[in-house]
C-alpha cells in the first residue's frame, strides 16, 4: 500500500438519453437481494445560498473523456455510454496528464468525477492480450488510482447510476463518494474468475476485512446504504438531489484555506502509512509549518 500511496457527473446538466445504445455488460446478478440499512449520512453538507464562480471554462471532449477546468473546479465527465461508461486506456490518459499538471503545480482546488448515461462506470477496458500488454494496461491502472487519490486536490465523485468494478473502485479512492440511492455497486471480477487485486490493495483502508473479502470473493452487489455503512461511500442522495449536494460539498470546501486544505490531506494520506511514533514526529514539522503560515497571513 505504501508503494502505491508513493506512486500515488455532469449528471445534474445532463438527462440520460432514451435514444442511447444498449449497454452491453451483464447486470443479471440484480436478481440478488439488496441489503438495506437506512443508515443516515455520516456527516450533513448544510446549504449554501452563495453563488458559484462565473468564470468560463472551455470543457475539452474525445476519447470517452470531458475535461472542464472552471475557475477552483476541474470537471471529468465520463462519456462512454454506449459501452456502459467503460474507461478506455485514451481516457486513462487523458486524466493521468490532467492530474499530472495538477500535482505539479495546482491550478484548481476541488476535482468533480460524473459521468453521462445512465450508469456511472461499468469497468475498464481489458484490450491487452499479451502478457506486455495487460501488463502496460495495469501498469497505467495503478498510476492513475495512484494519482487520483495523492492529487493535491480534494475529489469528488458523484455516482449517479451503478457502478462495477472499477468503477466502485475509482468512487471509493476518492475523498468524498456521493452517490444515488437507486445506484447498485459491486465488484463482479471474481464472477469471471478474475481476482479484483487492484481493488484489494487498498479495500482495506476503508472497510473492515469482514466487510471487505465477502464483497470481492462472491462479488454480489449491495445498495448504497450499505456501502455507506461499511464505510465505502460518503453519503447516499435521492437522485435528482445528488448534484446540489455535490455543489453545496464544493462551496464548503472552497471556503477553506487552500494551502491548509493541502497540508490537512497530504498528512492524512502519509498518516495513514506510518507508525504513530513517525507520526508524532512529522506532527511538530507540520505545526510549525501551518503556524508559521497562520502567522505571516495574519501580519
Amino acid at each position: 500500500m505504501a508503494i502505491l500511496h508513493q506512486l500515488a457527473s455532469l449528471h445534474g446538466s445532463f438527462s440520460p438519453s432514451v435514444n442511447s445504445k444498449k449497454v452491453t455488460y451483464d447486470i443479471s446478478y440484480r436478481q440478488f437481494p439488496r441489503h438495506l440499512t437506512g443508515l443516515d449520512s455520516l456527516y450533513t453538507v448544510p446549504a449554501m445560498t452563495s453563488k458559484k464562480p462565473t468564470v468560463a471554462s472551455s470543457p475539452r471532449a474525445g476519447n470517452g473523456i470531458v475535461v472542464d477546468h472552471s475557475a477552483d473546479v476541474l470537471t471529468f465527465t465520463l462519456d462512454n455510454s454506449s459501452h456502459g461508461n467503460e474507461v478506455t486506456g485514451a481516457m486513462f490518459d487523458a486524466m493521468l496528464v490532467e492530474l499530472r499538471k495538477e500535482a505539479s503545480k495546482p491550478r484548481a482546488r476541488v476535482l468533480r468525477i460524473r459521468a453521462r448515461g445512465n450508469v456511472f462506470c461499468t469497468g475498464r477496458e481489458r484490450a491487452g492480450r499479451t502478457p506486455a500488454a495487460i501488463r502496460r494496461e495495469s501498469a497505467r491502472l495503478i498510476k492513475f488510482k495512484a494519482a487520483l487519490r495523492s492529487s493535491p486536490l480534494i475529489t469528488i465523485a458523484e455516482i449517479h447510476g451503478d457502478a462495477f468494478g472499477f468503477g466502485f473502485g475509482l468512487a471509493i479512492v476518492c475523498d468524498f463518494a456521493l452517490v444515488a440511492e437507486h445506484a447498485s455497486l459491486s465488484f463482479p471480477e471474481m464472477r469471471s474468475g478474475l481476482a479484483p487485486v487492484a481493488i484489494l490493495s487498498y479495500l482495506g483502508e476503508y472497510a473492515l476485512p469482514r466487510f471487505a473479502f465477502p464483497l470481492v470473493l462472491f462479488g454480489e452487489p449491495i445498495d448504497p446504504h450499505r456501502a455507506q455503512q461499511i464505510g465505502l461511500i460518503s453519503q447516499v442522495c435521492p437522485a435528482d438531489r445528488l448534484s446540489v449536494e455535490a455543489d453545496a460539498l464544493v462551496e464548503r470546501i472552497l471556503r477553506l484555506d487552500p494551502s491548509a486544505v493541502r497540508r490537512c490531506k497530504s498528512f492524512f494520506l502519509n498518516a495513514q502509512q506510518n507508525s504513530f511514533d513517525q507520526n508524532c514526529r512529522h506532527a511538530v514539522d507540520a505545526l510549525t509549518k501551518g503556524s508559521l503560515a497562520l502567522l505571516a497571513r495574519k501580519k
